[in-house]
């Protein structure tokens, strides 16, 4: 069928007879005229989005070829669901004995009052990302602009979804002179998100103990602890969309390297009660810079009490960064190389920030790169 578009659709369903309702949709979509079926994914087995209340789904994906439009192509799903006994839902992730969703279509965006193409979350979803990955894994967003599997990267297995009810908190993460207070502040004044900044300035003790006096390590962090605490209150924050230059989670990596058995023990306690009162991160931002280009960056800055900084110190964050982000799911991650671009640039501030703004659900031009 050369020169139809090639169309992915994701399948789900929770109920009754999960494989056969996935069964019969493929069989349904492959007996339509203009349709030629090309591959299906594996089966993935997951959870409800929102924590709702439900049996687990059964997702796959398909590639297709088609002669018809999106609009057709959305009629004919929608009657498949139909004739397998999908009923019409006024509440959101419903139960469904069949869902069909059009996720990509050819390099089409497509905003219309019954169709946005692509699918306005796949990006925030791992069993969409994983079926077309398995199928064709260098596929390209026709929004971001980049492929499926840089997209699959970012969310650790994790299926994501924009609540609009809860703050939109995007947190630039990194180690000490990555550049994050610098992104943060232009995201603030290109963008209008209220800056949230780490109270590096009014800590009593931290110069105390990048002086060397170990003895204030545990009151630091917890002058840092009760500052994020405060910042990050959901009752503070509202309805604005906040962008702060730390991850609350971040903590957990310092108190490692200053405190000894005893205080991290008490202060990991502490921590985890008082970081379950905080406005979770929709999006974070991981600046990754090699410690020799954070240590050029501190010199220049020349705060008074990082002066004794050396490289084996940045070198140890560094690599309890790596780890922190490798194993990270709480929300999607995008990893910067802070080496290759320089945030003192309005226009790459805003480059990212037109990506940012799709991943949190706002409303952007077809971004540039």
């Amino acid at each position: 069928m050369a020169g139809d578009v090639t169309a992915y659709i994701g399948l789900g369903s929770n109920l009754n007879n999960r494989q056969r309702n996935i069964k019969k949709a493929l069989d349904a979509i492959a007996s339509t005229k203009n349709i030629n079926l090309l591959r299906v994914s594996s089966e993935i087995e997951t959870k409800p989005l929102a924590d709702k209340k439900q049996s687990d789904y059964l997702n796959c994906v398909v590639q297709i070829q088609t002669k018809l439009k999106a609009d057709e192509l959305l009629k004919v799903l929608k009657k498949i669901e139909g004739s397998l006994g999908r009923k019409k839902q006024v509440e959101k992730w419903a139960n469904r004995t069949i869902d069909l969703d059009i996720l990509l279509f050819g390099k089409k965006i497509i905003k219309t009052k019954d169709l946005v193409i692509p699918h306005p979350q796949m990006h925030l979803r791992s069993f969409a990302l994983n079926g077309i990955c398995e199928i064709d894994p260098q596929t390209i967003h026709p929004v971001l602009q980049e492929s499926v599997s840089e997209l699959y990267s970012r969310l650790k297995d994790g299926n994501f979804y924009i609540d609009e009810n809860i703050p939109r908190l995007i947190c630039v993460s990194g180690v000490i002179g990555a550049g994050k207070t610098t992104l943060a502040s232009g995201l603030k004044d290109v963008y209008g998100f209220n800056l949230v900044k780490e109270a590096y300035d009014t800590n009593p003790f931290m110069p105390k103990v990048y002086a060397g006096q170990k003895s204030f390590a545990l009151d630091s962090q917890l002058y840092f602890l009760l500052s994020r605490c405060e910042q990050l209150q959901p009752e503070v924050l509202r309805d604005k969309i906040s962008v702060s230059d730390y991850i609350m989670q971040q903590e957990m990596i310092y108190a490692r390297v200053w405190l000894d058995a005893m205080q991290f023990d008490l202060y990991r306690k502490i921590n985890a009660v008082m970081a379950k009162t905080v406005t979770p991160p929709s999006l974070v931002i991981y600046l990754k810079s090699t410690p020799a280009g954070c240590l050029k960056r501190i010199k220049e800055r020349s705060r008074p009490y990082e002066r004794d900084i050396d490289l084996s110190f940045l070198e140890n964050l560094h690599n309890s960064y790596q780890r922190f982000f490798d194993s990270f799911n709480q929300c999607p991650v995008i990893t910067i190389d802070a080496e290759a671009v320089d945030f003192r640039q309005n226009e790459q501030v805003e480059t990212l920030g037109k990506k940012i703004n799709y991943y949190i659900g706002i409303a952007t031009k077809t971004l540039r790169h």
